[in-house]
């Protein structure tokens, strides 16, 4: 797919890893929707970055990824203030680390939110971008998940699950969706300078970069452009990609 004036939506776009996607696929000539949750002020100023650095159209977009309405309001004013949504990069995820052995503190609570987050909400943005994009007759979602999805490791157990459930909803839109569109997964490593990393303990962090075969984190760069890569690519859909410093397939 031509990226040079398509429309991509974005959530976390104002995060660590988010931040690197919207500058990559700005730097290829499309237009972005920020979107954020409540960090107003630094979404504004990724969208001015983006306007100033890249010559692209950008604005940021409040969501509540919880909120059934709110994600339906969002794509509308996305469409709105763009004309289409040709990209949907689920980038936006919540943890909060909670060793396995310890159920106790594993509450209804905590499951229900990092489900919702991690898992619900792309779902439920994808299944609202859908007509959109086949009646464009073309289109693009890209999942951020975790390696945490590939095996019982990660901040917590429901981390672990949710995005082990992004990874299979990423093959089951796939299918929902051809020919139109194509839906693809990243899936990092550790990466430093993210909220998600920024809520692991220390031990954590030096366990992931230790076990992988380069001895240090995976970098959020290249996680960009793959992301720019499944967005121009016209004949993988349903992938899951790993990037993550050697950690995880031996």
């Amino acid at each position: 797919m031509e990226l040079k004036g398509a429309v991509a939506l974005v959530t976390g776009g104002n995060g660590g890893l988010g931040q690197r996607i919207v500058h990559a696929l700005a730097r290829e000539g499309a237009h972005i929707a920020v979107v954020y949750a409540r960090s107003r002020e630094q979404a504004e100023g990724v969208a001015r970055d983006l306007r100033s650095q890249h010559g692209v159209e950008a604005e940021a977009f409040a969501c509540d990824l919880a909120d059934p309405a709110a994600i339906e309001a969002l794509v509308e004013a996305v469409r709105g203030r763009f004309g289409r949504i040709d990209i949907l990069v689920n980038d936006a995820a919540y943890n909060l680390a909670i060793p396995f052995p310890d159920l106790d503190s594993l509450t209804l609570e905590v499951w229900d939110r990092i489900m919702t987050v991690n898992l619900t909400g792309p779902m439920l943005l994808t299944k609202a971008v859908a007509p959109v994009m086949k009646a464009q007759g073309q289109g693009r979602v890209v999942n951020i998940a975790s390696v945490a999805g590939l095996g019982p490791t990660g901040s917590s157990i429901a981390y672990a699950v949710s995005k082990a459930g992004l990874i299979h909803l990423t093959r089951c839109m796939a299918v929902a969706m051809a020919p139109e569109v194509l839906v693809n997964c990243v899936a990092p490593g550790l990466l430093e300078g993210t909220r998600a990393t920024a809520n692991l303990r220390q031990e954590q962090i030096e366990r992931s970069s230790a076990g992988a075969l380069l001895k240090r984190a995976a970098d959020k760069d290249d996680c960009a452009d793959m992301v720019v890569t499944m967005c121009r690519t016209g004949t993988m859909t349903g992938q899951t990609v790993v990037i993550d410093s050697g950690r995880v397939f031996h």
